[in-house]
């Protein structure tokens, strides 16, 4: 097994593969604890399906740099989603079921009537359950995962204080600075960018799995927020290592692979933490 490793390693997309995994689910983790802790858990759900209609929209209409108008229009939802207006029509787990079931159903729907591809089904399920998509990027699509990684990984560091604050006291927030909705549409931005960025990773309908179970895990081991941002952010990088080179070896899907690494890390997170009393 160690041998087959070496051999696969020495091929450049299986590199690729393991830097944009640790990158994706290094962000994810991050955000995470925030988005677990203010009760949007669901909402890396919605936006996947968000995302997976925009991409079905430009593959039919064959947009070049297809990838930005997804990342347009995820950006835009997100927005709306984590923006808390008094008068919206629609608002929290209401308003992601309406746009995730929508935005799902118009994409399933495009790429049925539309689509010149020969496989559709294929590609369909090569979306929602990420398949081998992270074993083929071109190089453009590594880099702008590695530009947009490490982005969103700078702004957090930043902002970490102000995300701190929005994310358990955010009425203290507005007394003192009055700009907590301006973190909030940071924090919708960078979940929408990172969403995007996971579908290549697991697929659209496994993109939750990076969000939450990284984040619940950490939890079960410490109370602190600066510790459990630290923890989730390696059980989360491990979990994608270990998924990723599982799925190669043993030929099983990608995404699958990483959830079900996530998911195995969790349950004995939950023992761990029972058994010290948390």
């Amino acid at each position: 097994m160690i041998d087959n490793l070496i051999y696969f390693l020495g091929f450049p997309f299986v590199r690729h593969a393991l830097v944009v995994g640790v990158l994706i689910s290094l962000c994810s983790a991050l955000l995470g604890v925030t988005l677990v802790l203010k009760r949007y858990s669901f909402i890396g759900d919605g936006l996947s399906h968000v995302a997976f209609g925009a991409m079905a929209v430009g593959t039919v209409l064959n947009m070049t740099g297809n990838m930005f108008f997804v990342m347009g229009v995820t950006i835009v939802c997100a927005v709306f989603l984590l923006s808390k207006t008094g008068n919206a029509i629609l608002k929290g787990d209401a308003a992601i079921a309406v746009i995730s079931v929508g935005a799902l159903a118009v994409g399933y729907m495009v790429m049925n009537i539309f689509s010149t591809s020969a496989n559709v089904t294929g590609d369909i399920c090569s979306t929602l359950f990420g398949s081998v998509s992270i074993l083929t990027l071109k190089s453009s699509d590594v880099l702008l995962c590695i530009i947009s990684s490490l982005t969103v990984i700078a702004v957090f560091i930043i902002f970490y204080n102000r995300i701190f604050a929005v994310t358990f006291d955010e009425n203290f927030l507005k007394a003192t600075t009055k700009r907590a909705g301006t973190y909030n549409t940071l924090i919708a931005v960078i979940t929408a960018v990172i969403i995007v960025l996971a579908m290549n990773l697991v697929g659209s309908l496994l993109i939750s799995a990076l969000v939450i179970f990284p984040a619940l895990s950490a939890m079960r081991l410490s109370g602190c927020f600066k510790r459990v941002v630290i923890l989730a952010a390696v059980i989360s990088t491990v979990c994608t290592l270990i998924g990723i080179l599982a799925a190669i070896l043993l030929d099983t899907p990608v995404g699958a692979t990483i959830v079900m690494a996530d998911l195995a890390v969790y349950i004995i997170c939950v023992i761990a933490g029972k058994a010290a009393g948390r």
